[in-house]
């Protein structure tokens, strides 16, 4: 492992618990611990912690906090209420996906932006740049390296956070955020995720993060890698960032109209505006594969003998007993139970297009 490859402030506890340790995004980060799959199964049955210290965390304050925001992401950010987050897109002026965030708004004129790791500085420098050219008075405080991000995952996700903290994390709506105290240190919570199970990501200072990691794991919480929560985004649809979603693609095409607010001013409105009109040639679809195969990345997706896409994430479903992918389709191929083929390693495979996402979890009666 390169040493110039960054660490979290849990990597010690990884090793401690037989993390196997891959690089990802700069950091070396725990792929597994004892098996993906059992991490998976874990996460959707009882709950598992995942280290997501690598993603970036920026806090924006002041007069222009709102109106920058509001300007560089296509949802609307301006109209939260104070303790709620929203997800949204950050796009460039051709409508390519910078990244895909989630922003909290902590008061009148404060918020804390999560990015993903591998575009922190690409928004960093997203935000500089509209803050020198359009929105002068605001500061710009990223965090990421002086605290970490835990993720507590699944059906008893909240319960657990309950035990641990007086304030009772459980009564926030999702997407609702608070603060709290855990053992008596401070303590960031929103009721978020990337697993399509109910949940919480946790921030607190650096220091403390190990504690909280093994409290967690003392009232039952699974520890689980990148391999796992990969597995559970894809079963859920949440796009990836660098497969699903990238600067060659757009939200209308990404399925992630709805989180495009276009009767506001931002960062390429008039081109989404233009395109939604006029109509999108292609749009990401999901499939489901005949066979054992799994479909991965670049793969060709056919109709008869002609090309009309590309996957973009492919893996076996532990939760379905089947393998998955999503791919980008021209849009004439886009209905539901749809034949088409994939070209796995130079064999034709049959998959049919999807509803999404794959996986949707029980509501509690």
């Amino acid at each position: 492992m390169t040493s110039s490859l960054n660490r979290t402030a849990l990597y010690d506890t990884h090793i401690k618990l037989g993390g196997r340790m891959v690089p990802f995004a700069g950091f070396e980060m725990p792929v597994q611990y004892t098996s993906i799959l059992e991490e998976s199964n874990a996460v959707r049955t009882t709950g598992g912690l995942f280290d997501v210290s690598h993603m970036g965390r920026i806090y924006l304050s002041g007069p222009d906090s709102t109106s920058l925001c509001d300007w560089i992401q296509t949802n609307r950010i301006g109209n939260l209420r104070i303790g709620r987050a929203r997800y949204s897109l950050v796009c460039n002026e051709n409508g390519g996906i910078i990244d895909d965030t989630v922003t909290y708004r902590l008061d009148t004129d404060r918020y804390l932006l999560v990015c993903n790791a591998s575009n922190r500085q690409d928004i960093r420098n997203w935000l500089d740049r509209w803050q020198n050219e359009k929105f002068p008075n605001l500061k710009i405080d990223d965090v990421t390296t002086e605290t970490v991000m835990i993720a507590v995952q699944g059906p008893h996700a909240a319960s657990t956070m309950d035990e641990l903290c007086p304030e009772t994390p459980s009564n926030l709506r999702f997407f609702g955020s608070g603060e709290g105290t855990i053992d008596g240190y401070k303590v960031f919570y929103g009721r978020t995720g990337y697993t399509g199970e109910d949940g919480f990501e946790v921030i607190l200072e650096a220091e403390k993060g190990p504690i909280l990691w093994d409290r967690l794991t003392a009232k039952g919480m699974s520890s689980c890698g990148l391999g796992a929560r990969d597995v559970l985004r894809l079963e859920a649809a949440l796009p990836l960032h660098g497969s699903d979603i990238d600067l060659n693609t757009n939200p209308l095409e990404a399925g992630l109209g709805r989180f495009v607010k276009l009767d506001k001013d931002f960062v390429a409105a008039e081109l989404l505006r233009k395109q939604n009109e006029a109509g999108i040639a292609r749009k990401l679809v999901g499939l489901l594969p005949v066979g054992r195969s799994i479909p991965r990345h670049d793969h060709l997706i056919k109709n008869n003998d002609t090309t009309i896409g590309k996957i973009t994430s492919g893996g076996y479903s532990p939760t379905l007993d089947r393998n998955i992918a999503l791919g980008y389709v021209s849009q004439d191929f886009t209905t539901v139970d749809q034949h088409l083929t994939i070209d796995i390693r130079g064999r034709l495979t049959d998959a049919v297009v999807s509803t999404l996402p794959f996986y949707v979890r029980k509501k509690k009666e």
